[in-house]
């Protein structure tokens, strides 16, 4: 199984080089590395000039955008950028951060669950993050079927069907939502244990509080989906003020008449989906 990778970077001197030494250490190789160094005003390019200095697999992709962290668009855009200089002889591909640290054989079993799985369209692990002690504890908080956006391998002919990555937030849950769609399934493995060196969301401006509802919204969510899903991220949290920023967003969205990410017949399945779980867990 052939495969390539896109890590998009902007300002990661103090993470990059674990997350390509990471990369270098896979027991499985991938055919090309392309890393966008988006806009950077630190080290973050010099870095990459010095991996690709010895390693002819690995690529620098130079682009100017918004120095703004803004979750969604920002990493999408970049990712894009890098799927434009892309071999097409690949048989997954993976958008990868540029703060994690992968386990050496991360790659290897990705490749066999892909394999020996036709059917499924996403494969990943599960983010570990230090606590104030030093030691590495899984945080995800996310149901388990879930991998993170930071850390997604997706099959060609699933990536394809689902028309690549949405330019918006909550670009990483409707992925996994169009896969379904399109009859794909979602793998996690719990022995892929990847760490996770900037805690989420730490980087993201302040205006991005209220994307989370609006990502709900062009979703087609509608309101009910919308209030148990926000309050359900509002209760692991501990933080009663991100369900009202969601709820915010929501309707902001709704007023302005946001454009969706997904078709009609999309968000049909999409709510059906949803409704299936939440009855399914209520009735655990």
């Amino acid at each position: 199984m052939k495969y390539s990778i896109i890590i998009p970077a902007h300002n990661e001197e103090v993470h990059l080089k674990n997350a390509l030494s990471s990369v270098r250490r896979q027991t499985h190789q991938p055919i090309s590395v392309i890393v966008v160094n988006d806009n950077s005003d630190d080290a973050t390019e010099s870095i990459i000039d010095e991996f690709a200095a010895t390693d002819s697999n690995i690529h620098k992709l130079n682009i100017v955008s918004s120095h703004l962290h803004m979750p969604g668009s920002k990493v999408v855009n970049a990712f894009n950028s890098g799927l434009e200089q892309l071999r097409a002889d690949y048989d997954f591909i993976v958008k990868m951060d540029a703060d994690i640290i992968l386990p050496d054989d991360y790659f290897e079993k990705i490749a066999t669950i892909f394999k020996n799985h036709p059917n499924v369209g996403i494969a990943g692990g599960f983010a570990y993050e230090q606590d104030e002690t030093g030691i590495w504890k899984r945080n995800h908080p996310m149901d388990n079927d879930h991998v993170r956006g930071a850390f997604k391998s997706y099959r060609k002919n699933c990536f394809h069907a689902m028309a690549g990555l949405r330019n918006a937030m909550g670009w990483d849950t409707v992925d996994e939502l169009l896969a379904k769609f399109h009859g794909f399934d979602i793998h996690t493995d719990e022995s892929l244990k990847v760490k996770h060196l900037r805690p989420i969301g730490k980087a993201y401006n302040k205006k991005a509080k209220l994307l989370q509802g609006k990502a709900m919204y062009t979703m087609r969510y509608g309101f009910a989906i919308t209030l148990i899903a926000s309050s359900k991220m509002a209760w692991k949290q501990g933080k009663f003020k991100s369900l009202l920023d969601n709820l915010r967003g929501y309707f902001s969205a709704k007023k302005e008449r946001a454009p969706f990410l997904v078709t009609e017949t999309e968000g049909e399945f999409i709510r059906a989906l949803r409704w299936k779980n939440i009855k399914n867990k209520l009735l655990k």
